[in-house]
């Protein structure tokens, strides 16, 4: 029996994974201008990420934390056991498991959607099976063979970001980033379609922070309404990003404004979801946007 085959026999009819986030965005559309966008919290169970290494590092931490942004608002977590950082180590599979699987295990029950953040398909497939709904691959379904047909066989939902490298890339775009985006966006949609991921459960990420200059990130966040052109809601992840920084010389601690002003932009503009380490403070914030939205706020991007 092909791969494939034996993938999709997985998925119980009636009961698919990514069930729950297709209602979700959909509840978001109906909402019209008025639909908040959706809280996404970040557990990064790592050692060494960009922004919060080691501080949520072990399996009781990790659910705490996750718990923690749950009370505050979070809809989704976002569960990753891998840094992102432009030169991290990269983590073998098993000690990527061995990272997510309990944290995801211990906050299946919270009534929270879960993401697994992971490049490998068999990280996602065993997050999965763990019960988590979403797939959120940095390398936009192009990295790794079989991620996208792993995420349809569960009838997961699947985030494809923008990226230009393994990890980003020290060096911007060539050119106008949201043709890049669009560009790679469409390899990423033909891959899922092909794998069989329902299109009601696919989102775009354009990948703020990964190969691109400040005034290229500055620049697709200014454009997001741009890349809705192709149907999908988009999920923005600024959240303490090197940019913010350097447009505001404030060091990590220290980026909560300007994160908040970026992902307040994103939502006036149409961005679906936010991806953020800081919830509580994001929720009110979010929450504003969507009324002043709907009170008349330009924008080019219909939810």
């Amino acid at each position: 029996m092909p791969a494939e085959t034996i993938h999709r026999a997985k998925q119980t009819p009636g009961h698919a994974r990514g069930d729950r986030f297709a209602e979700l965005l959909r509840a978001w559309r109906d909402g019209g201008r008025a639909s908040p966008a959706i809280i996404m919290g970040v557990v990064n169970v790592t050692p060494d990420s960009f922004s919060d290494g080691g501080r949520f590092a072990t399996t009781e931490g990790a659910i705490a934390q996750g718990c923690k942004l749950v009370e505050d608002g979070a809809a989704i977590l976002d569960i990753g056991g891998e840094s992102t950082r432009l030169h991290a180590d990269p983590v073998a599979a098993d000690e990527e498991l061995r990272r997510v699987l309990p944290v995801i295990e211990g906050l299946r029950t919270t009534g929270a959607l879960i993401s697994v953040d992971t490049m490998k398909a068999s990280v996602a497939e065993a997050a999965l099976d763990a019960g988590a709904h979403i797939v959120n691959d940095i390398r936009g379904l192009q990295g790794v063979s079989g991620i996208a047909a792993v995420a349809a066989s569960y009838g997961a939902a699947v985030i494809a970001m923008h990226n230009p490298g393994l990890l980003g890339s020290a060096e911007p775009l060539p050119g106008d980033p949201v043709r890049h985006c669009l560009a790679y966006f469409e390899r990423s949609i033909g891959i899922a379609r092909r794998a069989g991921v329902a299109e009601d459960r696919i989102a775009l990420d354009p990948g703020f922070g990964f190969g691109k200059s400040v005034q290229q990130n500055l620049e697709l966040l200014a454009r997001l309404p741009e890349l809705a052109v192709l149907g999908f809601p988009l999920l923005v992840g600024t959240s303490r990003k090197s940019f913010i920084g350097k447009v505001t010389g404030r060091g990590l601690p220290d980026r909560l404004i300007g994160t908040l002003t970026a992902n307040v932009a994103a939502a006036l503009l149409g961005a679906a979801i936010v991806r953020v380490h800081d919830v509580e403070e994001h929720r009110d914030a979010i929450r504003m946007a969507a009324a002043i939205r709907a009170a008349g706020f330009p924008s080019g991007l219909s939810a």
